[in-house]
């Protein structure tokens, strides 16, 4: 018996080992745009748009699993797709995201090489224009020990222009119903550490990100981000980083209060999923604080 070939072009390892998971609400035109540019299989999870999305990617991309929602269920739309995918890695995207060509299956080949690494984040460029995206800076000089890692350790990612080790995003339960969108990655990256599991930013592969015109204004998207750190910082954070954060979203004055006066309903559903960290991943916190 002869051993199996490895795969020798994007396409054979974009096919064989990686699906592209968008999650999508009303942006039907920008999906029609991007959804081509993707160079492996895709599933498209509909967070319960009204704007005719599904029927329109079906009848223009049949070869793209659609997956329809009733309701928006905002990133946990990831985890769904990410079961539908079965394949042994998944890139996450946005509807106005997509792999730089040939990146997709490169990017492959590094989280084959690093068996403990469960998030590959790419280097996003935005606009036509191609602009470095500021946190990509601040992920480069992360001040975290690399270890044996392709690139500079994280504790946090950009699920846009992530991609991820399905065992060890199944592991520790994938995108939860509680903290929604934005700003989800963080409590996902904590249980991603907390398991021992790595996540490194890679410069070498790239994300173009074309922010959609119909995104939230940017004080309801910074509402949204603090309300996903006071429920992660109730879901993961000791008492006194806790009490930390909650000083920190009423300094910020509107966006930070909007955020906490949102956050209120579900802190009871966070709480029955409290889990603190253990104290190296405490530690990691600090130092990333610290820098």
């Amino acid at each position: 018996m002869t051993e199996p070939s490895a795969p020798s072009t994007a396409a054979d390892v974009t096919a064989a080992d990686v699906t592209v998971v968008v999650a999508s609400r009303n942006r039907r035109a920008d999906l029609l745009v991007t959804l081509p540019r993707h160079e492996a299989p895709v599933v498209l999870v509909d967070n319960g748009s009204s704007d005719g999305t599904v029927a329109a990617v079906r009848a223009a991309h049949p070869g793209v699993t659609v997956l329809p929602l009733e309701r928006n269920v905002g990133a946990r739309a990831r985890t769904l797709g990410a079961a539908r995918a079965r394949t042994p890695f998944v890139a996450f995207a946005d509807d106005d995201s997509w792999w730089a060509p040939g990146d997709l299956a490169r990017a492959v080949a590094v989280m084959r090489a690093h068996s403990r690494l469960a998030v590959l984040n790419a280097r996003i460029l935005v606009g036509p224009e191609e602009r470095l995206d500021p946190v990509c800076a601040a992920m480069a000089g992360s001040p975290l020990p690399r270890g044996n890692l392709p690139g500079p350790a994280l504790l946090g990612f950009v699920a846009c222009a992530a991609l991820v080790r399905t065992e060890a995003f199944e592991a520790v339960g994938g995108f939860d119903p509680v903290v929604r969108f934005p700003g989800e990655e963080e409590r996902l990256a904590l249980d991603f550490a907390t398991a021992g599991w790595s996540m490194a930013y890679v410069d070498a592969v790239t994300v173009h990100h074309h922010p959609s015109a119909r995104r939230d204004a940017p004080h309801r998207r910074q509402a949204g981000i603090w309300r996903s750190r006071l429920l992660t910082a109730a879901m993961r954070l000791p008492a006194a980083d806790v009490g930390a954060v909650l000083r920190d979203a009423v300094r910020a004055g509107r966006p930070g209060l909007t955020g906490l006066a949102r956050a209120l309903p579900d802190v009871p559903a966070a709480l029955r999923r409290r889990q603190p960290v253990p104290p190296r991943v405490r530690a990691d916190l600090r130092l990333l604080g610290s820098a």
